[in-house]
């Protein structure tokens, strides 16, 4: 009997996550080429990239994050209408094309200062504002789908992690630090966190612990909070900056860590929480790189104004908050019965509870009573 000759085993696909920079100046290259291919059939060239908006993003219940659907949109160079944007797509290709192939990279500000100028022999701006660049950007990373950070972009950053987790900088002499070592202040969250920028070299930790405001965030670290309770925290500083939800990512998905949310008790808050466990409506197509659907809520409800006796610090809600809340309840990823009656108690005593509150009780209470008794608890809203 012949045996058969064992096959190779084929290579395993790499994940959009770890994309190389090479990988994602090739897709942009393909941009280019297709166009060329256009152009010498005497063909109208064109650019495709996915439609955004609500009326093409879904929830999907099995991956439990937003996603954007299948619809597409197209631009003619040709057409009189489309020129204009045309012109600017193939320009931030071709630059974040260079930054790529070149190890550069570059805020959103500085490339649309870098590509702003006068059309020769007109009186024509390539633009006018970066509201037209961001939003090109938007369109060339659902296009190559990827995200803006593989494209060697980036905004201004805003969050901070702190705990016993270890990091080294790949982009500046692999300087490698450990985050409980950097003082009270610990690390501020960069904007671009990819594998091969930033590499998580060691975590020792249970948990993330994700915190809203920046207070509280700096009363857990003076508490000793990620000591005493083997964490990492997270301050996010009002909602979730791309930078932070990616770090979070990393460390749900890449080290298995748990994430729990710790936001203040209103719609605004609770949709932060969202955002960080399913990804948002304007960046759904890349929910795969942002969200944590795993995550889950610790806090603050508006039952805590009962448990804990807070009657006394609560706030009464904003139109905003009213109108947020509305909203949610529609949500197809509120639909939880929890959820719902959260809401509906949020509407109809139409109170908030901020994280702060609890120092009505005392300084030392977030951190010796509150949060370790929901932990031991499983206190969590999904």
């Amino acid at each position: 009997m012949v045996k058969k000759k064992a096959q190779p085993k084929k290579p395993k696909a790499k994940s959009k996550e770890q994309e190389t920079p090479k990988q994602v100046a090739k897709k942009l290259e393909g941009i280019g080429q297709e166009m060329v291919k256009d152009i010498t059939k005497l063909k109208d060239p064109e650019f495709r990239t996915q439609l955004r908006g609500r009326s093409n993003v879904m929830f999907d219940e099995k991956k439990g994050t937003l996603a954007l659907g299948d619809k597409t949109t197209t631009r003619n160079f040709l057409n009189i209408g489309h020129a204009r944007k045309f012109m600017q797509t193939t320009m931030v290709a071709a630059k974040t094309r260079d930054y790529l192939n070149h190890n550069k990279t570059a805020s959103i500000r500085e490339i649309y200062y870098e590509l702003k100028h006068t059309v020769p022999n007109s009186k024509e701006n390539t633009f006018d504002g970066q509201t037209e660049s961001d939003s090109v950007i938007v369109d060339l990373e659902h296009s190559v789908d990827t995200i803006r950070e593989k494209l060697n972009l980036h905004a201004n950053p805003k969050g901070t992690l702190y705990g016993d987790i270890t990091l080294k900088d790949k982009m500046h002499n692999n300087d490698k630090f450990n985050c409980l070592k950097l003082g009270r202040g610990g690390w501020s969250v960069m904007s671009r966190l990819e594998p091969e920028e930033i590499e998580i070299v060691k975590v020792n930790a249970k948990y993330v612990l994700v915190i809203e405001t920046e207070a509280m965030y700096e009363r857990l670290v003076e508490e000793q909070f990620a000591r005493k309770n083997k964490c990492i925290l997270v301050s996010t500083g009002g909602q979730a900056a791309r930078g932070t939800r990616r770090l979070i990512h990393r460390l749900n998905q890449q080290e298995k860590l748990p994430v729990l949310v710790f936001t203040d008790g209103d719609p605004y808050g609770w949709y932060i929480y969202s955002v960080i466990k399913q990804g948002s409506m304007a960046l759904a197509a890349h929910s795969d790189y942002l969200a944590s659907p795993e995550a889950k809520y610790i806090g603050m409800t508006l039952d805590d104004v009962e448990t804990y006796e807070l009657q006394n610090v609560t706030e009464k809600m904003k139109d905003g908050d009213i109108k947020r809340a509305k909203e949610m309840l529609e949500y197809p990823w509120f639909q939880n019965k929890e959820w719902q009656r959260q809401l509906k108690k949020a509407l109809k005593e139409k109170i908030r509870i901020e994280q702060q509150a609890l120092a009505n009780k005392s300084l030392e209470f977030v951190a010796k009573e509150y949060l370790p008794r929901k932990i031991k608890d499983e206190d969590f809203l999904p």
